[in-house]
């Protein structure tokens, strides 16, 4: 499961895992994987405008992925909160092979096969690449050992990228691999909100561009 000590839970404790801002390729449809892509202006002007609002929860730590869209996304951030950022290769994309800088539509062209058995929720070396369970065996730990070190109430901010988010989710809650697609995409520089109950992890907001809201009823 979450592999925290359930004698620790009830914190408090929140997670927000944050996608980071457009670049070209994801303009074009380009699989980007683990290949290195900058954000475009629009992508650091989206960065610039959600780091305002992510500011204001107060983040305790910020870590992100070294890759550099990533990164500049967290750089906003950090310029804010003045908080340091700790960088981790485990908060990548997943690597594809050969379908990194392949569009959509040449993937579905190419490898309409092995798309549609991982869209079926299989479990499919995309391009020859990571399996969805490997990626969150890099880098879900990777998210528990830092939210373990905050304080009571803490928030930890996760810069990172859609499918390695998605995937780190889908193991915090404890869900079946085969059921982590069902989660969704995340937009550009929108995020995911994980907080820690008697029970473990939750999820309390998905691919939001807003701030948090309260729940206000009876399943507070």
């Amino acid at each position: 499961m979450n592999g925290t000590d359930p004698r620790k839970r009830a914190t408090g404790r929140r997670v927000v895992l944050w996608r980071h801002g457009q670049t070209a390729w994801n303009l074009e449809r380009r699989f980007q994987g683990t290949t290195d892509i900058e954000l475009t202006e629009d992508g650091v002007a989206q960065a610039r405008r959600a780091a305002r609002l992510l500011a204001s929860l107060k983040p305790d730590a910020i870590i992100s992925s070294d890759l550099q869209r990533a990164a500049a996304t967290a750089a906003e951030l950090a310029e804010i909160t003045v908080l340091d950022i700790s960088y981790d290769a485990a908060l990548r994309e997943t690597y594809a092979g050969v379908w990194q800088g392949l569009t959509h539509e040449e993937i579905v062209a190419q490898y309409g096969e092995q798309y549609a058995a991982w869209k079926r929720g299989e479990p499919v070396r995309r391009g020859g690449g990571e399996l969805e369970s490997e990626v969150a065996d890099r880098a879900a730990p990777v998210v528990l050992h830092h939210a373990e070190k905050l304080p009571e109430n803490g928030t930890l901010v996760v810069v990172s990228h859609g499918g390695t988010i998605r995937t780190t989710i889908g193991r915090l809650l404890g869900l079946e691999s085969h059921h982590w697609e069902s989660l969704g995409g995340l937009s550009n520089c929108c995020w995911s909100v994980v907080g820690e109950g008697a029970r473990g992890w939750r999820l309390l907001e998905h691919n939001a561009g807003t701030l948090p809201e309260p729940v206000l009823g009876d399943d507070d």
